[in-house]
């Protein structure tokens, strides 16, 4: 079920109040409700997975990739994306995509594999060398390398894995980003990217795909470059000093918690799934919804993210402003509408990737 590492994270997240990203309490109530738009197809796969130390529940796993991530330095890069500073929008990688859905677009049957990964690689990649590469790498400027290319990523994974189509995939479309190729698998209607390396530990791939989604939802880990998505942007939450970025993935729901649901966590997550049924009812499907029936699609929720950043994370909140109610009490219903979103469109993915006839095998 994973290496012996993995259970040791379990037992050092339980001890450790708070971490990074959403917080284990943010992770904890996505997944949450996560579980219950799961279908039985995918709750029985999902639980399949799980490390034993889980004892069935996703949410308890949900934080895992936060701990591990000392451990596997690789995957820093891949909980947020950078993006240039005050234009509020998020590109994965503009030039790259205007190529894959132009008519320059080759379209190969199953048979022709080889040729499109092989023969006709040289030529298309001259085309394109000089294009540029997007929001989505890491600080070293390796390409995919971010929150939305490691949801592509896992999501990939484990669609792969689960299901006996995996071997009649056809690498269709090749899309280049600058020196580098990508082939990309169409599967069940998405195009899915695997820029990067895959492990088939099965079990880490659903715990990273489902801390992922909602670190895609964090509006700052969508955030500026230059101020490392509000790291360093000192201020002060009441009277504590803390930064812009930990006000988000924390102190807001910690705030919450103490304010409004008497510090019990699954209070909380009972009124946000009030509200999705209630309030949030008539956007739930557009929420589960990706376009052209997609797998997955981690660009729009972004492009959302970068948007609610500006207009509400950012704003009024200048290196040294103190944050209060006023900031607080705004700004909380932007926190609880994006962990809602977060949990419906986690299950969604799950729903789709372990749909029925998906084949389970755990090695």
């Amino acid at each position: 079920m994973g290496p012996w590492w993995i259970g040791r994270a379990l037992f050092f997240l339980l001890m450790v109040p708070g971490i990074l990203a959403w917080g284990k309490e943010g992770h904890y109530a996505i997944c949450k409700i996560a579980e219950g738009y799961l279908t039985e197809d995918a709750l029985a796969a999902v639980k399949r997975l799980l490390p034993d130390s889980a004892e069935g529940d996703l949410a308890a796993v949900c934080s895992w990739p936060d701990e591990i991530r000392f451990h596997l330095r690789w995957s820093g890069p891949l909980h947020y994306v950078d993006t240039p500073d005050f234009k509020c929008n998020y590109k994965y990688c503009s030039e790259c995509l205007v190529f894959c859905n132009s008519t320059m677009l080759v379209l190969m049957k199953s048979n022709s594999l080889r040729l499109l990964c092989g023969l006709r690689f040289e030529k298309l990649l001259m085309m394109v060398r000089s294009r540029e590469i997007g929001d989505c790498h890491d600080t070293a400027g390796r390409k995919d390398r971010c929150v939305t290319g490691a949801i592509y990523n896992y999501t990939m994974q484990l669609t792969t894995s689960y299901h006996d189509s995996v071997l009649e995939s056809k690498c269709e479309y090749l899309c280049i980003m600058g020196d580098t190729f990508i082939c990309q698998f169409m599967i069940s209607g998405y195009i899915l990217l695997h820029p990067f390396m895959m492990t088939d530990n099965l079990t880490e791939a659903l715990m990273f795909l489902s801390h992922f989604i909602g670190d895609v939802h964090q509006p700052l880990h969508v955030g500026f470059l230059g101020d490392e998505g509000g790291n360093t942007i000192t201020v002060r939450w009441y009277h504590r000093k803390t930064n812009l970025h930990h006000v988000w993935d924390t102190m807001i729901i910690d705030s919450a918690l103490k304010t409004f649901y008497n510090s019990d966590l699954a209070t909380m997550i009972l009124a946000i799934q009030r509200n999705i049924t209630d309030d949030w009812s008539n956007d739930v499907l557009s929420w589960e919804t990706c376009s052209s029936n997609h797998t997955v699609c981690p660009d729009p929720y972004a492009s959302e993210s970068i948007s609610l950043a500006c207009k509400f994370a950012y704003k009024n909140a200048t290196p040294g402003s103190t944050l209060s109610d006023d900031y607080f009490l705004s700004r909380l219903p932007v926190v609880e509408k994006r962990l809602a979103q977060s949990g419906v469109r986690l299950a969604a993915t799950l729903n789709r990737v372990f749909a029925s006839g998906a084949k389970i095998a755990v090695g």
